[in-house]
């Protein structure tokens, strides 16, 4: 049997559109048998029957991780916002909840740690399953059951090439990949949120060691602690225009992210070393006033506020090249070999319009699980085009904590 709670624990993504899931899941293996006398050997052979529980869906801060910088607060970063056409066109600001989850068993005989020759799969719907396990090891992989709005899934999981590991990964959309593409001229689709879970090496044994007695249901119980973690990581992206004042009036409501992982082992959660740019879309917001996301509206600081126009973003990714970001505890651990660059089209009040490219790569890197991407951009700094493409401006964006001032190369 499978059954899933939440936790009442608090989380920064206060609403529940706006939490970052991290389910922590119990494998239970319960042999259904009368009371055995005595209690050990309860068969003499064969497969038994068992059942698999899924409990206690766990909420946590994931971005809220310490870094040699501090604790990272997205809050004091993210000034766009969440609305309801936000919702509507980028789904939720964190993770959504599961509703089911798919789950490969490998048998690996009397021996652990084996490759894999045969897998049972199975997707668990509601919150019951049943199968059957021959005395020995096995290896379980988990993850969640992908399901889109539009029944459109970008996500595709190889598991042909090895039954030893999982691979998911994206193809790349119609849209160009504008710049720093290392090998690409297409930019990818981003992948839908996925978590995951691996245990190896079960053992299911014939004197029932590691299992406990529950004499309420007369069964035998083996607990596996699993952990379903993300996989895939949400920035959240937003350009300031400060002193816009009209000049700029729309986005054509694209984006890309460079030097993205395409794919990721789903067993391990180590992103593929194949460096892609990741296609998003972005939406223009004017007169947003300059204080962290969910100030109250009778706030002082309001009325001192700057108001700006803000340029907004949510993407999905499989993080950083060959990086497991579930393993990483500080900056100094990542090993991240590309930069990152984020371009958006912005359209002026001339009807032209030119693509800006921010060289976000230390954002990125301090944000190894994801978080804010944030660029300012003084509008009294930057020329009017005077035709339609614009100069491809190349901006070097430098560090937010220096004062927020930029170089660019027209």
């Amino acid at each position: 049997m499978i059954k899933a709670a939440h936790s009442t624990k608090s989380n920064q993504l206060a609403s529940p559109q706006e939490r970052s899931w991290r389910w922590v899941c119990l494998l239970v293996i319960a042999l259904t048998a009368c009371k055995p006398e005595p209690p050990l050997h309860l068969f003499d052979g064969g497969d038994i029957n068992l059942s698999l529980l899924t409990v206690n869906l766990n909420t946590e801060t994931y971005w809220n991780y310490e870094t040699i910088y501090g604790t990272y607060d997205w809050h004091a970063e993210w000034h766009y916002g969440w609305d309801e056409a936000d919702q509507q066109l980028f789904g939720n600001i964190g993770y959504s909840d599961i509703s089911a989850l798919i789950l490969r068993r490998y048998y690996t005989g009397s021996e652990s740690y084996l490759p894999h020759t045969s897998v049972y799969a199975t997707t668990i719907k509601g919150s019951t399953f049943h199968g059957k396990y021959n005395w020995g090891f096995w290896d379980i992989l988990v993850w969640n059951d992908v399901t889109t709005s539009d029944n459109v899934q970008s996500l595709i999981f190889d598991e042909q090439t090895s039954l030893d590991y999982v691979t998911a990964y994206t193809n790349p959309s119609m849209n160009t990949a504008r710049y720093q593409a290392p090998r690409y001229t297409r930019a990818f689709y981003q992948p839908e949120e996925l978590f995951s879970a691996y245990e190896q090496g079960i053992e299911i044994n014939r004197d029932l060691r590691g299992f406990d007695y529950d004499p309420t249901t007369n069964t035998y119980i083996k607990r596996v602690n699993m952990v379903l973690e993300p996989i895939t990581y949400i920035y959240l992206t937003e350009v300031i225009l400060h002193n816009n004042n009209g000049r700029i009036t729309a986005v054509d409501g694209n984006a890309n992210l460079s030097g993205m992982a395409r794919s990721v082992t789903v067993n391990t959660g180590t992103a593929g070393d194949d460096a892609v740019t990741v296609y998003y879309y972005v939406k223009l917001k004017k007169d947003c006033v300059l204080v962290p996301f969910g100030t109250p509206a009778d706030d002082p600081s309001r009325l001192t506020a700057e108001h700006v126009d803000i340029i907004g973003g949510r993407l999905t990714t499989f993080g950083m090249c060959g990086q497991t970001p579930r393993n990483i505890h500080n900056i100094n651990e990542v090993t991240d070999k590309y930069n990152h660059y984020m371009d958006v089209t912005l359209q002026f009040n001339n009807g032209m319009d030119s693509t800006f490219v921010f060289n976000v790569t230390d954002q990125v890197r301090k944000q190894w699980k994801g978080g804010v991407i944030r660029v300012d951009l003084d509008l009294d700094t930057i020329s009017i085009p005077s035709r339609n493409g614009g100069s491809g401006f190349d901006a070097v964006v430098k560090e937010v904590e220096d004062g927020g001032t930029y170089e660019f190369n027209m």
